[in-house]
């Protein structure tokens, strides 16, 4: 079907790519602008009508990178997972004293230099760096720019982790300071055995305290939907938070969900305060040392986790009552 005169067109590209189809247009001046890439002619045909419907009013050569950003958010963010526009957005606020700078004149070393000082750990710098690539890949959509400096830039690795569980001496401590800011969402970690995504993701409607019960999990299949029973030692934090939240989530910060990334911020001072060397993560591994070392069944054990049994038997046929994960998940007596 040919499109009308001036309207845009879509291409197919040679090779294998997952969206092989590119949608064009030309401006004013007759110059080709790269709307974006779909992976069907149909794809195609909704952005062009969309374009034509709102079009992106873009100066290339001046659009600033705050201008770039803004429009980023409207385009292409809503796209991402809710988690992920939240650390992207928080990421950008590191960059943004290079906001009125025309895009495509900065330079790769200029991003470096934002992820180098931004004085955060692995995890903001990583956001940092996840964010220049998306804006990038935007601009190159744009026909802004055409160079990937993001592909150049580097962070601080995750750091390696032998995954040490908490001591009893330190959960001890943990509950000797549960006062102090921020202290109880360790407890929370450690006395349920959430991953950090699924416990900052779990929303009031999701947690039953007549039932004494949290319904979360969002990673594997046999982690979603899962039911973990409230530790009696946990129950008043947890019905504090509840009871206190503005934003609907159990975890927040200034009334709204609180992300990863200002969670990790926030777990390293406590870790600093305290004394201790810890990831969140280890909160999960605890859990589950806890579990087996005081017998725990290792049926119930996979299904508070959210994993998948490795004995067929017990993935296939063996059922547990909630009043069976409750009584393993009282099997934890410090």
């Amino acid at each position: 079907m040919k499109l009308p005169n001036k309207y845009g067109s879509i291409s197919k590209l040679s090779g294998k790519r997952r969206r092989p189809y590119i949608v064009r247009k030309s401006d004013e001046t007759g110059a080709c602008m790269i709307i974006g890439y779909t992976a069907t002619r149909e794809e195609g045909l909704a952005m062009l009508a969309a374009y034509n419907a709102n079009p992106w009013d873009i100066d290339k050569a001046k659009i600033t990178l705050q201008e770039l950003f803004d429009l980023w958010q409207e385009k292409k963010a809503p796209k991402l997972g809710k988690a992920n526009q939240s650390s992207l957005k928080s990421a950008y606020k590191h960059c943004s004293k290079l906001g009125g700078l025309p895009y495509k004149q900065i330079k790769a070393y200029q991003m470096q230099d934002i992820i180098d000082n931004c004085g955060k750990g692995y995890s903001t710098q990583g956001a940092i760096k996840n964010l220049w690539g998306h804006l990038d890949k935007f601009a190159l959509e744009l026909d802004i720019s055409s160079s990937r400096y993001a592909d150049l830039l580097t962070s601080d690795p995750i750091p390696e982790t032998s995954r040490q569980p908490f001591t009893k001496e330190e959960i001890a401590k943990l509950w000797e300071h549960q006062g102090e800011e921020w202290v109880d969402t360790v407890l929370i970690f450690i006395y349920s055995g959430w991953r950090i995504s699924e416990l900052l993701a779990l929303r009031q409607e999701d947690v039953d305290l007549a039932a004494g019960t949290m319904k979360g999990g969002i990673k594997t299949k046999a982690g979603k939907g899962r039911i973990v029973p409230i530790h009696p030692k946990i129950q008043g934090i947890v019905q504090k938070r509840f009871e206190q939240s503005q934003s609907g989530y159990l975890f927040e910060y200034n009334g709204k969900k609180l992300n990863q990334t200002q969670y990790r911020e926030f777990w390293a001072e406590v870790m600093a305060a305290l004394e201790m060397d810890h990831t969140p993560h280890e909160c999960r591994h605890t859990f589950e040392t806890l579990l087996d070392a005081a017998g725990g069944n290792r049926r119930c054990i996979d299904l508070l986790m959210g994993h998948t049994s490795k004995d067929t038997g017990n993935r296939i046929y063996n059922h547990k009552t909630i009043e069976e994960l409750r009584a393993t998940v009282e099997l934890i007596s410090i």
